[in-house]
């Protein structure tokens, strides 16, 4: 009865126009008191969604006149305000109150002053707190200290060192499809998770294969080996000498084990390193998801996809399953080989001729040849008795595309053995000619291989020379996303494929100066020219620069041009002289910090490239570059002051920054009404596209206040286990943290993001942790920048070496060893080796180039912890494990004896 009148109220008040709200009423005559200490605060208070009807002073000298306020002391000071209107609502519309005190600016939600909370700031000597509450700053002070709590940084501080296998049992373990091919040729095949049966789609790039056979609907082939799909996990998978794309997999099956092998080389040719390979970089452009082209790149496409329609030779799909009876007694093993479809119900019209072992749906239309011990399968579902040890050997080959029936018998008389070793070798030799990075820790070691592999395999164009496509996974190459693919490139030494990628960008500039390729981006101008930028930095190519120079001329003006348009005398302090538009998926057109960020990394960068070849364009450059910095930091500065400030897991408070200017807080405060979640997060335009770029992108400096006060909201609110939602590499901070010396965060966000993301067994990575969009080499890249800045990591003339890398990897007999890994100083080569059974760490570091750093900052972190009784070869820093070589002669020797 009770419940039935309550709910006859609700209505009868909800129609007459009150709304019922579980936060607490708008409420007149609020009052909270800001208190200062050991500074001399003057400024004025500003209130946003309510009214402030005074301010009076209650300790401190001081004068008040309207909204503002003045302080001749610098001891404790007080003042009281009092609202003639306070919104204190949940949700949006609520009242914000900002205090203006020059450096220390700061503001709040009303609603968050609470009698056990009290809003205390130590960065800025600030306490806001009830009027009520007639504590002193050092008392409340003393009281919030005295509950030792912890921020999630401060934590993890105070944590053993993270490790991959410390992570995994906490974060998810994604199995993802795996993606092979022969890298420059769109022409690939994906092995999918099984289904009702095992899954192989072709695919040009991303986009389906479809033919008239099936109807023009996507081609998938279903196969099967074993009985079928049972309760048991009985499958592991495995690159090939745990790198090489192609595909092991051991299947358990009760007493039968069948041993798999997958791998796609070419239907005639052999392939070799010196084979001409590739698709135009337009045409695979043109296959992958979102890509962009100007109306005479479209034009010039025709005749690309022309041309590219044409092929002498498939590139093919070879399969072979070895069954094993392990029983005492005699077992079946069971196949099915190749069907078009997605699944068994499903009817198209093919034949099978098991003289011949081909797969057809006409006789010039074959898409398998499918083979027993040598000769053609006799049926297209077969079960083969063995004895016990025996063995029966299972294989097809998938054609890309149907070819004739001669070609098939061709292609069914090759030796699979001998194309399986052509296959690895031609793999392996890439790998030949990068840098050799081995560490004591298997998984990361071929990790970095197989990652490079992976990065190369969707990285199209024409070899040996043609402009290549550096894709991100199902997506066309986007200048943010691409960026940290072509440095690692770099950074193997790989240059010439770095340079190719670059050239991508360059090749598809518009006619305004614009680079953009990818779903309407306005951010890609910039991030290609940052990526550049690290490309001269690598290789000191100045005949490139020289050549290219009117192109980086054009993307700079087009920035400049975009910039001027923003100079209105409304935008003065908020966005004023930055660019505006969207930087990724979500369509929010504002000045975005990440967006202007990557736009000045990028011109300060041409700025540098120039500076040799042509030095008045270069100093031209460089001021517009400061002066958008200067811009870009007053604006970031006052959105700082404006944006409310939110709680720590220490019982403190932070402030916060908006990712756009014309934000007044942190998109997911909802202080204005939107609906924006996205991507499987509420985080996205906060931290994966936030203010941290501004570190990232050298407007913010690592080490000042501002950055820290970033890093340390980010840490509580942002991020689980220390890595971000969703698409956890958007999220910048690891870099931050690497560069700030934060190893124990570094190491947390880097073990618990991978371990996440990446397939535990072939190591490729998926985009989001809802398991979207495979392949995805943007992720796997920024894992593998990662790797790289743990073992090095350049500061302006200094080089830090083995800056991240966990405490374990020195365990005793353990070896860390880099051979000619390119950096900014040049091809660098160090190892480290740990004795510490008897009690010494020995390393070498060689870096010979003209362009050699000043010093070496050489981290050997003991793996107990213990601090060395001498050290020879440079100076040992205690705090942080450090030794200093300095000045560096270009070689040079360490022992650190305990």
């Amino acid at each position: 009865m009770k419940t039935t009148i309550f709910l006859l109220l609700v209505i009868l008040l909800t129609q007459s126009g009150y709304t019922p709200s579980l936060s607490q009423p708008d409420m007149k005559g609020k009052q909270v008191s800001v208190v200062w200490q050991n500074v001399k605060p003057s400024g004025y208070i500003e209130v946003f969604n309510g009214k402030l009807d005074k301010i009076t002073i209650s300790e401190g000298k001081g004068k008040i006149s309207n909204d503002h306020f003045m302080f001749r002391s610098d001891g404790l000071s007080r003042i009281n305000l009092t609202f003639s209107d306070a919104r204190l609502n949940t949700g949006s519309g609520t009242t914000v109150v900002s205090v203006h005190s020059g450096d220390n600016s700061f503001s709040f939600f009303l609603r968050d002053v609470t009698a056990d909370f009290p809003i205390y700031i130590p960065d800025y000597n600030v306490i806001v707190c009830l009027t009520e509450d007639k504590r002193t700053y050092t008392e409340i002070e003393n009281e919030v200290k005295g509950r030792r709590l912890l921020t999630n940084l401060q934590k993890i501080e105070a944590e053993p060192e993270e490790s991959f296998d410390s992570a995994s049992v906490h974060t998810k373990n994604l199995v993802c499809p795996t993606w092979l091919g022969i890298s420059r040729d769109i022409r690939i095949f994906e092995i999918t998770t099984p289904q009702d049966m095992d899954m192989i789609v072709p695919r040009m790039a991303s986009s389906p294969v479809t033919l008239p056979e099936t109807n023009n609907t996507n081609v998938t082939y279903g196969y099967m080996t074993g009985r079928g799909q049972g309760v048991e996990n009985n499958r592991v998978r495995r690159l090939e000498e745990g790198v090489l794309p192609i595909l092991n997999t051991i299947q358990m099956d009760g007493d039968i084990e069948y041993l798999s092998t997958t791998f796609v080389t070419l239907e005639k040719s052999a392939l070799l390193s010196s084979t001409p390979l590739g698709t135009h970089y337009l045409v695979a452009d043109n296959s992958s998801y979102g890509h962009m082209f100007t109306p005479s790149q479209a034009d010039s496409l025709k005749k690309y996809i022309k041309e590219d329609s044409i092929k002498n030779e498939e590139t093919v799909l070879y399969f072979r399953a070895i069954a094993r009876n392990s029983a005492s007694v005699p077992r079946y093993a069971w196949f099915r080989t190749l069907r078009p479809g997605s699944g068994w119900w499903e009817k198209l019209k093919y034949s099978y001729d098991d003289k011949s072992g081909l797969s057809f749906y006409s006789p010039d239309r074959v898409f398998g040849i499918s083979l027993l011990n040598g000769q053609p399968l006799p049926d297209e579902e077969i079960a083969v008795l063995l004895q016990p040890g025996e063995e029966a050997v299972f294989e097809f080959r998938i054609p890309h595309n149907p070819i004739s029936g001669d070609r098939a018998l061709k292609l069914a008389a090759l030796s699979f053995d001998n194309k399986l070793a052509e296959c690895k070798k031609f793999w392996k030799d890439k790998l030949q000619n990068a840098a050799s990075v081995k560490v004591p820790e298997t998984r990361i070691e071929e990790m970095i291989r197989a990652g490079l592999l992976h990065l190369d395999l969707i990285t199209y164009g024409k070899d040996p020379d043609g402009t290549l496509a550096p894709s991100v996974g199902v997506y066309s190459p986007i200048g943010t996303e691409s960026s940290p693919i072509m440095q690692f490139y770099m950074s193997m030494g790989w240059n010439d494929v770095a340079k190719r990628s670059l050239d991508y960008f360059l090749d598809k500039q518009h006619e305004d100066g614009m680079i953009q390729n990818f779903g309407g981006y306005m951010v890609e101008t910039g991030a290609a020219l940052w990526s550049m930028g690290e490309y001269f930095r690598y290789s000191r190519d100045t005949a490139w620069v020289r050549q290219v120079e009117p192109k980086l001329l054009k993307a700079c003006e087009f920035l400049f041009q975009w910039r001027e348009k923003n100079k209105k005398q409304e935008l003065l302090g908020k966005g004023y002289g930055m660019i505006d538009g969207k930087v990724a998926d979500p369509e929010d057109q504002f000045h975005q910090f990440s967006l202007n960020g990557y736009a000045y990394i990028g011109i300060s960068r041409v700025a540098e490239m120039l500076a040799g070849t042509d030095p008045a364009a270069s100093a031209r450059i460089r001021r517009e570059a400061d002066a958008w910095k200067k811009d870009i930091r007053t604006s970031f500065l006052n959105s700082m002051a404006g944006s409310p400030v939110v709680p720590l897991g220490n019982g403190t408070w932070c402030p916060t920054v908006p990712p756009w200017t014309e934000a007044k807080a942190m998109r997911l405060m909802y202080l204005n009404p939107e609906t924006f979640m996205s991507h499987g997060t509420f985080t996205v335009s906060d931290a994966m596209l936030g203010p941290l770029y501004l570190v990232f992108c050298e407007v913010l400096d690592p080490e000042e206040k501002a950055s820290g006060i970033l890093l340390d909201y980010h840490s509580d609110l942002f991020y689980q286990r220390n890595s971000a939602f969703s698409q956890p590499y958007y999220s910048r901070h690891n870099w931050v943290q690497i560069r700030l010396g934060m190893v124990k965060p570094f190491l947390k966000t880097y073990y618990n993001t991978f371990s996440a993301l990446a397939d535990r067994e072939t190591y490729t990575f998926w985009e989001h942790l809802y398991k979207v969009s495979v392949h995805k080499t943007h992720e796997e890249a920024w894992f593998l920048m990662e790797t790289r800045w743990m073992l090095y990591l350049e500061n302006e003339q200094s080089l830090a070496l083995l800056p991240g890398v966990p405490r374990k990897w020195l365990e005793n007999g353990k070896r860390i060893e880099v051979k000619n890994a390119a950096s900014y100083f040049g091809p660098i080569s160090f190892t480290v080796v740990s004795n510490t059974d008897h009690n010494n760490i020995i390393a070498t570091v060689e870096c010979n180039s003209d362009r050699k750093p000043t010093e070496i900052k050489f981290r050997i972190p003991h793996p107990e912890g213990k601090i060395p009784s001498s050290v020879t070869g440079g100076i040992y820093d205690k705090a942080t494990e450090t030794v200093t070589i300095k000045p560096f002669s270009g070689k040079a020797d360490l022992r650190l004896e305990y």
